[in-house]
């Protein structure tokens, strides 16, 4: 059972954001950070924005980094840990402003309460966390992924190494803190995620076939997609309907957008790229797709190039939108991972416009 909540403050810190118009889609770009240290987002299938959109989720490993939040009513930045130490493997809360972490091998709920400054130059905001260890992890369970909450808000999963050999996913009941062992393997590739609409079904990245889900219910990991020798398939993520999306092509090069039904098998594309005779790896680089993400609400899907350019393909039409350009030079540089918010009005990326890996929110224009 969980201990008693306890609220501290956090260390709030000045603003050093940027913003701009992409110049070439006039897309205006917030950079959260500035600094000269790398900042990242995380990984596209945590929730990033806390569900009020009040903070945004960024890792820094700036002296004293960690994970930190941007508070978007001032452009200050929070440190988030707590008086024992760091905290990581997060992801927030689905339907109140907490943030879900791991310290050590304690899983912890922060609930955060901002209290914003007229004039941050003058006076810093005020930030607390209310602290609530949901459990500790059973001594032979060490984490391997990042947490991730179920649709229904009442579990949380966590891939875990076992200390006798091999790997499992855990899950973790929110409120009273059991922990549950679904499955175990012998390896896997991570990417422990939750279906948005089903509380029961789990995903992760196998090692022999990619695309593989496994129900709560009966503990059976299976592969929903048998991908042939020199396919590519990477980088999924669970969107509306129980549906899946990821990358893939059959071709050197070539990389859709896709959508899979895993009850049925079926695939379809959703953002086509392209592929021609003759064209060289950083052409196709330009026109083909890296890591997918659908909003929340089912109206957008957002990937990535080895450019670091970001495009939308809307859900009804597949119709492309080119949103911002030139986050990364081909072959080098931190990959974008796009992220989005509650309201499906922004995405989060990491950035190398300014020079070096920046946490960047681009706004979708309302004529779209």
């Amino acid at each position: 059972m969980s201990s008693e909540p306890r609220t501290y403050p956090l260390e709030v810190l000045p603003p050093e954001h940027q913003q701009m118009k992409d110049p070439v889609t006039g897309a205006d770009l917030l950079f959260v950070t500035t600094h000269p240290a790398r900042d990242v987002n995380l990984y596209f299938h945590e929730r990033s924005f806390l569900a009020d959109e009040s903070m945004l989720l960024f890792i820094s490993e700036r002296e004293r980094g960690g994970l930190i939040g941007y508070l978007f009513a001032t452009g200050e930045l929070v440190r988030i840990g707590t008086p024992e130490g760091g905290v990581g493997n997060a992801t927030a809360a689905k339907s109140r402003n907490s943030v879900f972490v791991l310290r050590g091998k304690q899983v912890l709920e922060l609930a955060i309460k901002i209290e914003p400054s007229a004039d941050p130059l003058k006076a810093a905001s005020r930030v607390f966390a209310t602290e609530r260890v949901v459990c500790t992890l059973p001594e032979h369970l060490s984490p391997a992924t990042a947490l991730n909450e179920n649709a229904d808000g009442r579990l949380l999963s966590l891939g875990v190494n076992v200390k006798e050999g091999g790997v499992g996913i855990i899950t973790i009941d929110v409120r009273t803190g059991k922990v549950r062992e679904v499955c175990r393997m012998e390896t896997f590739g991570g990417h422990v995620q939750w279906s948005h609409t089903s509380p029961y079904l789990l995903s992760f990245a196998g090692r022999t076939e990619r695309l593989m889900v496994v129900d709560i219910r009966d503990g059976k990991p299976r592969a929903i997609y048998h991908q042939i020798q020199g396919e590519l398939v990477t980088h999924e993520h669970w969107w509306v309907k129980d549906q899946m999306l990821f990358c893939g092509g059959h071709r050197d090069g070539e990389s859709h957008v896709k959508l899979i039904n895993p009850f049925t098998g079926e695939v379809r594309i959703i953002g086509a790229g392209a592929w021609w005779e003759g064209g060289t790896p950083a052409q196709y680089a330009k026109v083909n797709w890296w890591h997918p993400a659908g909003d929340e609400n089912g109206r957008w899907v957002a990937a990535d190039n080895w450019h670091g350019d970001i495009v939308l393909f809307d859900a009804k039409t597949t119709r492309m939108h080119l949103l911002t350009t030139g986050h990364r030079t081909y072959g080098g540089g931190d990959h974008p991972h796009v992220g989005w918010d509650r309201r499906s009005k922004r995405v989060v990326f990491t950035s190398h416009k300014l020079g070096n890996p920046n946490v960047c929110v681009a706004t979708i224009p309302e004529e779209w």
